[in-house]
């Protein structure tokens, strides 16, 4: 979800208020996910390395995920929607990891939509951290023992990734687990997309052959 700061530099407005427009625009793709009957939804929020930003800033964010995660509890539990994290947790601020596990836990029985977030987060951090755990364990390094270890075992490989903002990179994210993943680049800012924006990469991805290294007869066939 990449323009936040962008958004509000061009609006002449300070970076905290690019922010709050950007959860506005969370809300709406989430409804918009579970509308559309879309099982699993990742959001990219905040990046370990975004840890390096100024303090001030980063103290914002925390306060806005709390704020967050109290006024839109009551949209999770209506949509039947199962909230989880995933990231380095321990950087957190201990009042939002104690917001966010709550959270976790009361929306625990919903499934409707998975809802990740990707909070101080770092693929090649979460590998090296499977493999450790792995070596820990005694049991022979494979694919599916690495999936088994990764932040994200609890859910399938994303089918289709979409990143705003204009940038052409992934910023590591998910890094092992988008090995076969259609990616999608925009450069509508996060703050300014919407539903429609969301439905015009659907449909871009609708429109794709999947071929998972085989050859279009090979599919057909």
């Amino acid at each position: 979800m990449d323009g936040n700061g962008r958004w509000a530099k061009s609006q002449n407005l300070d970076r905290v208020e690019g922010h709050k427009q950007g959860v506005k625009v969370v809300k709406k793709v989430v409804k918009y996910c579970v509308k559309k009957k879309i099982k699993y939804l990742t959001l990219y929020t905040l990046s370990k390395e975004n840890f390096k930003r100024p303090k001030s800033e980063l103290l914002f964010l925390f306060k806005l995920f709390v704020e967050t995660l109290e006024n839109e509890l009551s949209l999770l539990l209506e949509n039947n929607i199962k909230f989880s994290v995933i990231g380095d947790l321990k950087k957190i601020d201990k009042l939002v990891l104690f917001k966010l596990k709550t959270v976790e836990r009361l929306t625990v029985k919903n499934s409707s939509l998975y809802l990740n977030l990707a909070i101080s987060y770092s693929s090649r951090n979460e590998i090296v951290n499977a493999v450790k755990h792995i070596n820990k364990s005694n049991v022979s390094i494979s694919e599916k023992t690495i999936n088994q270890y990764l932040m994200t075992s609890f859910m399938p490989d994303p089918d289709f990734l979409i990143r705003t903002g204009g940038e052409y990179r992934i910023s590591n994210f998910l890094l092992w687990q988008i090995a076969y993943t259609e990616l999608f680049f925009t450069k509508i800012l996060w703050p300014d997309f919407n539903e429609s924006h969301l439905d015009e990469a659907i449909t871009n991805y609708k429109n794709r052959e999947r071929r998972f290294g085989k050859t279009s007869e090979q599919i057909s066939n």
